[in-house]
């Protein structure tokens, strides 16, 4: 028995890099392909070739693009847990779905999802200035400025003074300390 999938179902079947890029900025154009995805190739000097060289050496954003493509331009339902953790060309979709026309999408639905997942993110510890803030209890600065603080503290000398009872000491648990006498 053989267990061919069929992935005539999948819109990516068959469905080059390039070609996708320009199905996907004629109907939204770079920017809202920047401002949804946050990918630097579509803010700096956009271009399909760029973007396609880009898109073809990076994985991660290769496939956040197709599913960007899937989910927004062919506006499909989204999938079970088991197709999620597949890439998005591997996925089977199934038989009664077919692609609808694409959804409409703003700048400003845009930032209103960017604030809605950096909230869920802020819940689930995944920023650095939450959790920073809540390890050293402070609050109020800025990640930057705790990095820049952290570094500095890390990186200073500590200066020791010692008596000379507490040398001779030292030395006691130091094999080496006699060995340089």
């Amino acid at each position: 028995m053989t267990d061919e999938i069929n992935y005539q179902n999948n819109p990516l079947h068959g469905l080059g890099l390039k070609e996708l890029l320009t199905q996907i900025v004629d109907h939204y154009g770079f920017e809202i392909l920047y401002a949804y995805l946050n990918i630097n190739c579509f803010k700096t000097n956009p271009s399909i070739e760029s973007s396609v060289k880009f898109l073809k050496k990076t994985d991660w954003a290769r496939e956040k693009v197709e599913i960007f493509y899937l989910y927004k331009f062919k506006n499909l339902p989204r999938v079970s847990s088991e197709q999620f953790a597949l890439s998005p060309r591997d996925r089977i979709i199934p038989e009664g779905q077919t692609p609808r026309e694409p959804a409409e999408l703003s700048l400003e639905d845009a930032e209103r999802m960017r604030e809605k997942q950096a909230l869920k993110a802020a819940e689930h510890g995944k920023t650095k200035s939450y959790r920073s803030s809540r390890s050293n209890g402070k609050q109020g600065y800025s990640s930057k400025e705790e990095n820049a603080r952290d570094k500095q503290e890390r990186w200073k000398p500590e200066r020791k003074t010692t008596t000379p009872t507490q040398a001779s000491s030292d030395n006691d648990d130091d094999p080496w300390a006699k060995w340089r006498k």
